[in-house]
């Protein structure tokens, strides 16, 4: 049976606690900006006018996303694939959600806000790093913030060293792309061993 109502998804589970439903906070406090200082990996989400939508880790040096105040983070842009989905969703729709992680901590931290591009001196300079200064950042205006119970990660053992799954497993991305892209890709682009992707991710990390 297909769950189509409120009411009907809401038959199925306990009412919620008082601790979570009081736990979400309209600004950050200081274990969420804390929290953020020691993360260096982030997912954004976000969406486009059409409701399409997209999620993308963004990595640095743990506290790469900098707390300007408590209704304030800047979100440097590094160099990627240049497909922009995150970056054209925020121009579209300004919204965005926020995944905050740890290594070694199994909670997480979610922020909920608004969002929009800006390519102010002072905010980029803010958010450089010892390779470069950002051609934008993301300025997010955080709207609720909550920190996020351990289960999931706890479920996936995903800190465990000794669950960790060996790269060999799977084919190299050069590998995996042909076979998706097959006779899409130009017969002048050679396919990549592992090796060379991480040289060449290297040289624009």
């Amino acid at each position: 049976m297909n769950i189509t109502t409120l009411e009907a998804l809401r038959a199925l589970y306990d009412p919620v606690r008082e601790r979570s439903a009081k736990k979400e906070l309209p600004q950050l406090d200081v274990h969420a900006t804390r929290f953020i200082g020691l993360s260096p990996l982030v997912v954004l989400s976000s969406a486009g006018p059409n409701g399409a939508l997209d999620a993308s880790p963004r990595g640095g040096e743990p506290g790469f996303v900098k707390v300007l105040d408590p209704q304030t983070l800047l979100i440097p842009d590094a160099p990627g694939n240049n497909r922009l989905d995150t970056l054209e969703n925020i121009v579209q729709t300004g919204q965005i959600g926020l995944l905050f992680l740890v290594p070694g901590m199994d909670e997480t931290l979610r922020v909920n806000g608004s969002a929009l591009l800006t390519t102010d001196e002072a905010d980029r300079e803010r958010s450089a790093d010892a390779r470069r200064v950002p051609k934008l950042v993301i300025r997010v205006t955080v709207r609720a913030s909550y920190l996020h119970c351990a289960k999931a990660l706890m479920r996936s053992a995903l800190w465990d060293a000794s669950r960790h799954v060996a790269r060999s497993v799977m084919p190299s991305m050069g590998e995996m792309l042909r076979d998706q892209i097959g006779e899409r890709m130009s017969a002048e682009a050679p396919v990549e061993t592992q090796e060379q992707m991480l040289e060449r991710y290297r040289q624009t990390l």
